[in-house]
């Protein structure tokens, strides 16, 4: 699939370089290595009977940081979209308190494996999915935007990277540049992110936009002798 974004207006990414880059790179090999499938399978996430392809990316064991921060920030009233849904994961769980959820991912299969499991967990009449590459299949502004995005700024060597590497964080500048249009009047954005990542230019480009931040959950682990701390943050137009 071609990469349609407009990047005109984005700010130039320079990647982390030395020792942190190495180890980041080592780790990111191995979390690749470990998320092969070569068939389909069924996982359980948050009291949801999850049906994933192999290209589709599973709920982690830290998933729950932005799944239980969904389920506390949903309202009734909301117009709520998943972007990058995956296994629409999310989405089901914003369903379950909003009658509108918009879930949209760049892999086709990942908006197959939405669509059924909405369908699966009872809540396929309040979701709907689409293939879009970010924003390009969005119309409308909703009062909230669900978005895990990918932690690495590595070129991804196929679909099932792309969810978790985004080469010198393209999409992720290109969400900052136009997520603003996409928002209501008092919308709100939850982001899950990691120090995996570069957490210090994701900050950069939320104090580029002036959304106020809150950090709604936060969690640290040592994973193969390193530290690292990953946190869901509640972005608040203003």
């Amino acid at each position: 699939m071609s990469d349609t974004r407009d990047t005109s207006r984005a700010q130039p990414y320079h990647p982390v370089c030395g020792e942190r880059a190495e180890k980041l790179r080592a780790w990111h090999e191995r979390a690749y290595a470990e998320s092969a499938r070569s068939t389909a399978t069924t996982v359980t996430y948050l009291g949801q009977s999850l049906y994933l392809l192999p290209s589709v990316f599973a709920p982690t064991p830290t998933s729950d940081l932005l799944g239980n921060a969904v389920l506390a920030e949903v309202r009734e009233q909301d117009r709520v979209l998943d972007m990058g849904t995956g296994s629409g994961a999310n989405a089901i769980l914003a369903a379950s308190r909003a009658r509108e959820v918009f879930a949209v991912d760049i892999n086709p299969e990942a908006v197959e494996c939405a669509r059924r499991n909405a369908q699966f967990n009872g809540v396929g009449e309040r979701v709907a999915c689409a293939v879009s590459d970010l924003f390009s299949a969005v119309r409308g502004k909703f009062d909230l935007i669900v978005f895990d995005p990918p932690f690495r700024w590595f070129k991804p060597r196929d679909m099932r990277e792309r969810a978790t590497a985004d080469e010198n964080y393209a999409a992720l500048t290109t969400f900052f540049t136009e997520s603003d249009d996409h928002l209501a009047d008092g919308g709100r954005i939850l982001l899950f992110f990691g120090t995996s990542g570069d957490y210090e230019y994701l900050n950069r480009l939320i104090d580029t936009t002036g959304y106020g931040k809150e950090t709604v959950a936060t969690r640290t682990l040592q994973n193969k002798g390193e530290r690292v701390q990953y946190f869901t943050y509640r972005l608040t137009k203003q």
